[in-house]
């Protein structure tokens, strides 16, 4: 079979793009706008999506259609149900993030814990020329070393920050399901893991179980001075919740490299926030030149052992 393959949004991921030995068509566009994708994918039997959403609506207007392969671990862009139900083949990307992602979370929480970020504005505003003394100590300085990791999602990225964490000397958690009726060996209520931890971070997918998992009461469960970071997925946290927790002082400070919609065109109260135990990026964590070349060679590996039949990889 001669595959017809899309790939929608190639420049959102760097690096060389090996095509698959196999015979086939290839299209590539730099970004793929909503209104644009229909009549990029009509014929396609193999789409390549890193955002773009694929929903069963469109899904069903596409005859050729027999993979959906996902250039991202992620999956929530896309309509797995109506995959499974009419045999569309959905494969994700594993992995390739191992390494960038949790030191992108530990880097975050070193910064917040040792206020890096506050005492970089008081030196940009003259303060360390007035100085009185060699130094000066207007910010808290903590160390990871003694300090209590909560964990959310025990994944590959969560156990990459769990084996960060533990060579700084942490203490690590594991977070059992939030309203889980009992907790397995090895991990602690999720209650107990917000109370309890110094810094927290998020390694869970986003779906109908997980959305909205730290809102005001969970915000308010954590120690004062906890950090909290998200390198996973934007509607994980209620974000006006957190603005308030910031701005009034219920927890620590926040680490963030995502938001509930990016681009953030229409805005995003976290955006507001210039505050200097508050770091956001834009959603850079897992995009290291080493795992973005990682993540394209295994899409295409992917992609060859889909048309091989031994399609590996598979959320769908």
């Amino acid at each position: 079979m001669n595959h017809r393959i899309v790939f929608l949004e190639r420049d959102s991921i760097r690096g060389e793009f090996r095509r698959p030995g196999f015979p086939h068509d290839y299209d590539e566009y730099p970004l793929s706008a909503a209104e644009d994708v229909p009549a990029r994918v009509r014929e396609a039997s193999i789409v390549i999506t890193n955002k773009v959403v694929l929903r069963g609506e469109l899904l069903a207007t596409l005859p050729q259609l027999k993979m959906v392969a996902c250039a991202a671990t992620g999956t929530d862009n896309v309509d797995l149900a109506w995959c499974r139900e009419h045999g569309i083949v959905v494969s994700n990307i594993r992995g390739y993030a191992a390494n960038t992602v949790p030191e992108h979370a530990i880097a975050m929480a070193m910064a917040l814990r040792r206020s890096l970020l506050a005492y970089r504005r008081d030196v940009l505003a003259g303060k360390w020329r007035r100085s009185s003394n060699f130094c000066f100590f207007d910010h808290p300085i903590r160390d990871l070393h003694g300090a209590t990791l909560g964990v959310v999602g025990r994944g590959t990225l969560g156990e990459g920050v769990a084996r960060l964490g533990e060579a700084f000397g942490m203490r690590v958690l594991w977070a059992e399901r939030k309203g889980a009726a009992k907790v397995s060996p090895g991990r602690t209520a999720f209650e107990d893991v917000l109370r309890a931890s110094d810094v927290i971070s998020l390694h869970c997918p986003l779906n109908a179980e997980t959305r909205g998992l730290i809102g005001e009461a969970e915000l308010r469960l954590m120690k004062p001075d906890a950090i909290l970071i998200n390198t996973a997925r934007g509607g994980l946290v209620d974000e006006a919740a957190l603005v308030r927790a910031l701005r009034e002082g219920w927890i620590g400070g926040a680490g963030f490299d995502v938001l509930s919609k990016e681009p953030p065109r229409e805005g995003n109260p976290l955006l507001e926030l210039d505050l200097p135990n508050f770091i956001l990026t834009p959603h850079v964590a897992w995009a290291s030149a080493g795992a973005m070349q990682a993540l394209l060679d295994q899409l295409t590996g992917n992609l060859e052992a889909f048309a091989r039949g031994e399609p590996r990889n598979r959320v769908a």
